[in-house]
């Protein structure tokens, strides 16, 4: 292993190659393009950890199906303030992807982002008044017009084919459909932003891990570098760095020293799902149809049957089925967890580990599950589902966020955007909602840790996104220029020739 340590400068640093890092590269070549970005990537491509299309659902979370941004209150209603929290985040993703088209900053939508319905689902007598419910909140609220509710068979039948076929009616059954849903490949789209960070000016490694912080007394960082190849060491002195590792990213929030990381941990989660081999069935099914979690499942845990576009062609997959490994990142290691236990979170993670009993046991009971148990699963949504059609892929790995509170911790299911108070270092933890509120999140950064900047940069941010510091709930007219105006460079307006076919091998990561 070679010594040598090779000594550079740059204005910013992003670490990760992920869809966070991506965004906020893009966001500041726009912004700041005479900033010198330099870019670590420990794999050797981009978008290969969590952002990789098989290792999401890539809903494009606008909160349009997922029954858990919509909890049901004691007296029957339903609480819809999350949900409309996430589909203002999401509108903002969307803004700044149709600039990006139109400023070519991306190329071709439909590598990313196509227009698939999104569905509620459920079974039950109490389950269909809960989701009526959820209509009657939902359907008259501007960010949700187009919303649809039946309990009819035979429409669910004409739309959901599949799911339809081998049903008991006589358990009744609801869904929510809304049109104007979107599949998002996210790995195509942080390849295309990368890609745009480089070609601008960047520089972009891969195949290097940063391992590990040091701030120097002027503010400045220096972010020390390894190639995995080589072995040889680097030492980038950095005005401002962003940590956008994933999983990876408590590990060096923790060896940055800052403050604001102490009292987080980590709590990881690993995912599965069957992803369906056969064609006919594949082409018969195409929509996003969510349902309600188990009884002491955690929130991302969702289950749905999910139709998914990735290089062109229509895909089918069910899950997620949870597993458990103490890795932070798929591609990290046994000691992820046992590492990041320091004294200052300590009492944070053992508080989560008394009080999250329900999760353990969930975690538990979806390890011991065999391939038939998972087909019986899956037979909710497809009650006529053949093991021989399915197979079982490894998904990404999610580390959910412990704060601390209290004497303990909490565990929460979101993401948390972690900035130093000079606004030096800024990094995310957490999953779902995740990739989709990418802009949103990475404008919180940039608000957080350029404040002297910020204030010039409100033209050229309301290009990219002009609804930005407005709520488009409160002004249904400009949602709906908004709207009409992302629809159309986004091309979801657009009837695509997928190609309904057998998917590809996961990719390797």
């Amino acid at each position: 292993m070679s010594e040598n340590v090779v000594e550079a400068k740059t204005d910013v640093v992003l670490v990760g190659a992920g869809i966070m890092s991506a965004t906020l590269g893009a966001l500041l070549r726009q912004l700041q393009p005479e900033w010198s970005i330099t870019a670590f990537e420990r794999l050797d491509a981009a978008a290969a950890e969590s952002s990789d299309p098989w290792n999401n659902a890539g809903t494009g979370h606008s909160a349009l199906c997922e029954l858990n941004y919509t909890p049901g209150k004691p007296d029957g209603s339903v609480d819809i303030a999350k949900a409309i929290n996430v589909n203002e985040q999401f509108q903002v993703s969307r803004q700044f992807w149709a600039y990006a088209i139109d400023n070519g900053i991306l190329a071709d939508p439909k590598n990313f982002i196509n227009p698939i319905p999104h569905v509620s689902f459920v079974h039950g007598a109490d389950n269909v008044k809960y989701l009526r419910a959820r209509y009657d909140a939902l359907a008259g609220h501007p960010l949700f017009a187009g919303m649809e509710y039946s309990e009819s068979p035979e429409w669910f039948a004409e739309r959901l084919p599949l799911m339809a076929r081998g049903r008991d009616f006589s358990d009744p059954v609801a869904l929510n459909w809304t049109e104007t849903g979107t599949d998002v490949d996210f790995g195509a789209l942080t390849k295309q932003l990368i890609n745009n960070v480089a070609v601008s000016g960047g520089t972009v490694f891969f195949g290097h891990e940063v391992t590990n912080l040091t701030k120097q007394s002027d503010g400045s960082w220096i972010v020390k570098v390894r190639n995995r190849r080589t072995g040889e060491s680097r030492k980038v002195h950095a005005k401002f760095v962003f940590v956008g590792a994933g999983g990876g990213a408590l590990h060096l929030l923790q060896k940055s020293g800052i403050k604001e990381a102490k009292g987080f941990g980590g709590f990881p989660v690993s995912g599965a799902f069957l992803r369906c081999t056969n064609p006919d069935v594949i082409a018969q099914h195409s929509a996003k149809v969510y349902g309600k979690a188990a009884v002491g499942a955690p929130p991302m845990s969702v289950p749905h049957l999910d139709t998914r576009v990735i290089d062109g062609k229509q895909g089918l997959l069910f899950g997620p089925y949870a597993g458990w490994s103490p890795k932070f990142l798929k591609q990290g290691g046994i000691m992820d967890l046992p590492k990041s236990v320091k004294p200052n979170n300590l009492m944070s993670m053992l508080g989560v580990g008394a009080t999250e009993l329900g999760l353990v046991k969930y975690l538990v009971g979806e390890l011991a599950q065999s391939p038939a148990d998972r087909i019986v699963t899956l037979s909710e949504f497809a009650p006529e589902a053949r093991v021989e059609d399915w197979e079982l892929i490894v998904a990404g790995q999610r580390v959910q966020v412990i704060r601390r509170k209290g004497m303990g911790g909490v565990l929460e299911f979101g993401t948390a955007v972690v900035t130093a108070e000079d606004g030096t270092i800024g990094g995310l933890l957490g999953a779902s909602p995740g990739a989709s509120t990418a802009v949103p999140a990475m404008l919180d950064v940039l608000e957080r840790c350029f404040p002297q900047q910020w204030a010039g940069w409100q033209p050229k941010l309301k290009e990219m996104v002009p609804s930005l510091g407005v709520k488009l709930s409160d002004d249904p007219e400009l949602f709906d220029r908004m709207w009409n105006w992302s629809t159309r460079s986004l091309e979801l307006d657009v009837v695509s020739d997928i190609e309904a076919a057998a998917p590809a091998e996961a990719a390797t990561v």
